[in-house]
């Protein structure tokens, strides 16, 4: 079930979460009141973030499946898994230092700049549309779980999974747009530390996964799979 490891990746790997999207949700419009309706816009911006997340995985998935109708997708699953344990073992300093695309910066600039008349506004539709755009912001966070739902290789799981994913980053940023920055640091230290370890175990599962060693659930055996799904399309 694609829900489940989406959810786990988004639920430890919350916390980065925080240094990039918490002045958003400490900014958020409060409205008149802190009553439920506070509490409803602060749902509902989540939601836009989820939404977005399970678009997002939904796009990835589409073109993840036609790799593996091409028969690459044991090669796609790989590759994405050797990028992740590369990104994951660099150093800290080195990954810092790694060019940042300039397309990638405007994109960023862009976006930020749609919240703006958003902030300006106090009902709950515009909280639901912070919401949509935040899940657009470039993270290299959002950027592990949509390789991971790009190798399922198949757009119902690869939405399934960004949905997860979504869901898992709920309480976290819910309990922050409502109570504010209010983690500690250890405790944040202690969830951050947890992110590389997650995403090392995503790059191995995923390099087994294509490796095709036929143990189930771990590494099926998918040669053939491609073929058989290019045979199909053509029935």
């Amino acid at each position: 079930m694609e829900v489940v490891p989406g959810f786990v990746l988004g639920f430890f790997g919350s916390v980065h979460c925080i240094g990039m999207c918490g002045p958003i949700t400490l900014v958020l419009p409060r409205g008149t009141t802190r009553g439920f309706s506070f509490v409803t816009g602060r749902v509902l911006y989540n939601v836009g973030r989820l939404v977005t997340y399970a678009t997002l995985g939904l796009a990835v998935g589409y073109l993840g499946n036609h790799l593996m109708m091409a028969g690459m997708q044991q090669y796609l699953s790989i590759g994405i898994g050797i990028a992740l344990l590369v990104f994951v073992l660099m150093p800290p300093p080195v990954r810092r230092s790694l060019p940042r695309l300039r397309v990638v910066g405007r994109l960023q600039q862009l976006l930020k700049n749609a919240f703006m008349p958003l902030l300006e506004r106090h009902s709950l539709l515009s909280l639901f549309l912070i919401g949509l755009v935040n899940g657009l912001l470039p993270c290299g966070f959002v950027y592990v779980a949509l390789a991971g739902a790009m190798a399922t290789g198949n757009e119902l799981k690869a939405l399934l999974f960004m949905a997860g994913f979504g869901a898992g980053t709920f309480p976290v940023m819910f309990g922050m747009s409502l109570l504010g920055s209010t983690l500690s640091g250890g405790f944040r230290q202690k969830l951050t530390a947890a992110v590389p370890v997650l995403t090392f175990v995503l790059g191995v599962l995923l390099i087994l996964r294509g490796l095709s060693l036929g143990i189930p659930y771990v590494s099926p055996d998918l040669s053939g799979v491609g073929h058989m799904t290019h045979q199909g399309a053509h029935h």
